[in-house]
């Protein structure tokens, strides 16, 4: 018989599988992103996200509580204000929804990492990412706006300011404000590769951020491209920025390893909302077995490379992890064998 290596030596248990695991997946690795609006007692559930809400600022304790049971340390924020305007000033108000969800958040967990996505589409009354100069984003008069808001949620008590924008320039212009106001030593997560994807439409039913017309295909990527989002990180860390942040993430695995390579900061993957609701979809239908696709997916961005995840499964994902565990730890039961 010809000599071949035997690999299913090593997958012959789920003890072995384990024992030789590359990628192991912790409910720490994940970041939750949580929509907050303004009203009382609000939990309103996205219908094209199941499982997720928009929530009012009184019910984030719950959430802080359930996310610390689960092992779930970070949160990213996104603001649906009560009113919006040319200029998005909720965003950069101290009192904003975003500045109030900060407070609220580190009151009841001090320990729990707060991060603010910096932006101004969730703010606009037209829906887009910064200044408009009639239909056209005017990128440099943004950029002041976007120092605002950085340094309005670094005041409200943030741990880590995430610009979204893509405007040229804004690591840099971020950095000066955060740096003029006392707070150089608040570090930067940049979305850094961000895609003009089809991958995120519930989320602009869930932020309430839809374009009032066209697209934003001027300043976020061209899927198309890859050596083009290398050189986009390189230069928000040259600006600044401490971390970086690829979305969306199962689309766009070879960005991820890529940046992985090539840059010595971590790298996110954010996991987006299409991507989020086909799964939830499929497996709603029965067409997939839902638990095992979605963590198959979410191994594959921290196989790629991602030190951290941005996900809207990361409570469901954390509590099927905790389960598991559980189970493996679980004594073997052995046949009971009858007296002759």
């Amino acid at each position: 018989m010809p000599h071949f290596r035997r690999f299913r030596r090593l997958r012959a248990t789920e003890g072995l599988r384990r024992m030789v695991r590359e990628t192991v997946l912790l409910p720490g690795d994940f970041i939750y992103p949580l929509f907050v609006t303004h009203g009382h007692g609000v939990r309103r559930e996205i219908s094209s996200m199941p499982d997720v809400f928009q929530l009012s600022v009184d019910q984030l304790s719950s959430e802080a509580e359930e996310l610390r049971s689960l092992g779930v340390g970070a949160v990213l924020l996104f603001g649906i204000p009560e009113a919006k305007d040319s200029v998005g000033s909720d965003a950069y108000h101290g009192h904003g929804i975003v500045q109030q969800a900060i407070h609220e958040l580190k009151r009841v967990d001090p320990e729990l990492v707060v991060m603010g996505d910096v932006c101004m589409c969730e703010y606009t009354d037209h829906g887009h990412c910064g200044i408009l100069q009639g239909e056209t984003i005017d990128n440099d008069a943004t950029l002041e706006y976007l120092g605002r808001i950085a340094v309005a949620q670094a005041e409200a008590g943030v741990d880590v300011v995430a610009p979204s924008d893509m405007m040229d320039g804004r690591v840099a212009v971020m950095r000066q404000a955060l740096d003029r106001a006392g707070f150089s030593n608040l570090p930067i997560i940049s979305y850094a590769a961000k895609y003009a994807s089809g991958f995120y439409g519930p989320f602009r039913e869930a932020a309430e951020s839809t374009p009032q017309f066209g697209d934003r295909r001027s300043h976020q990527m061209d899927p198309a491209n890859a050596r083009e989002a290398y050189a986009e990180i390189a230069a928000d860390i040259d600006e600044g920025a401490d971390a970086i942040i690829v979305k969306p993430a199962l689309a766009y695995l070879d960005v991820i390893a890529g940046a992985r390579e090539r840059f010595d900061v971590p790298v996110l993957g954010y996991n987006v909302s299409g991507e989020y609701s086909m799964i939830k979809a499929a497996g709603r239908m029965g067409w997939i077995d839902e638990r095992r696709v979605t963590l198959e997916a979410l191994t594959s961005m921290k196989r790629a490379g991602a030190n951290q995840i941005i996900s809207y499964h990361a409570k469901e994902a954390a509590g099927w992890l905790h389960a598991m565990e559980a189970e493996a730890r679980q004594p073997v039961k052995q046949p009971v064998i009858a007296d002759d």
